[in-house]
């Protein structure tokens, strides 16, 4: 929490002294239109990061079980830390810096190096250092997946859409499905079967573009209405 306060502070040091503008221009203040973006993007990862891993087992000898070992307390451990990580994220590659880049080298440009920057900042949460196909598998998922974050920042010009976006997946991707940090947490696997051939290439490439194709789709809609 204090690396969330100090980045706060920080972009407002940035906002201030670079172009007299405040902690406001990151959409910070609710609206019935950012909520609704919230309500839209947070449905919208939660849904497609559950049908991802349910394709996971749905074609082979496996499915997901209740895991009666996780507490209260410890899933509220963990959604606290997910939401902590997503805001820290968020504030760093969606915030002060990113609509600085906008203002300088427009939104396209801008976009293109919030991504570039999320994929290799998650070589190191990953630490992927060392292993040249690993590396782009990650930076190629999280680049996709930062590029759009990033362009719902621009079209919205506020943090609500992507930090719904963001908190949804990793909610549901390390609370709900237990595929992260934490462990086990609401559902395991119940066998060690997975995927394999061309049916594990196809789930693969839903989970990278499925989400990013849904929310560029809504903004074509949007803007043509």
């Amino acid at each position: 929490m204090i690396g969330i306060i100090i980045e706060l502070i920080i972009s407002w040091l940035l906002l201030k002294f670079t172009v007299n503008k405040d902690l406001s221009v990151l959409g910070f203040k609710p609206s019935k239109t950012r909520l609704i973006y919230f309500g839209i993007g947070f449905l919208l990862a939660t849904a497609i990061c559950s049908l991802y891993h349910i394709m996971t087992t749905a074609f082979i000898n496996n499915g997901w079980i209740l895991n009666k070992q996780l507490t209260l307390s410890a899933a509220l451990m963990g959604i606290w830390w997910v939401l902590k990580s997503v805001l820290f994220e968020e504030l760093l590659f969606r915030g002060a810096l990113l609509y600085l880049a906008i203002e300088k080298w427009g939104t396209t440009k801008a976009c293109l190096l919030s991504a570039a920057c999320f994929g290799v900042y998650h070589w190191f949460s990953y630490n992927a250092f060392g292993n040249p196909f690993q590396m782009g598998i990650i930076f190629g998922m999280t680049a996709i997946f930062g590029w759009m974050l990033a362009v719902s920042f621009a079209k919205t010009k506020s943090l609500y859409l992507p930090i719904a976006l963001h908190f949804g997946w990793n909610l549901f991707n390390i609370i709900v499905f237990s595929n992260g940090p934490l462990g086990k947490q609401l559902f395991i696997k119940a066998n060690e079967n997975h995927l394999e051939g061309i049916s594990s290439l196809l789930v693969f490439l839903f989970q990278i573009l499925a989400l990013p194709l849904l929310i560029f789709g809504y903004f074509k809609l949007k803007k043509r209405l």
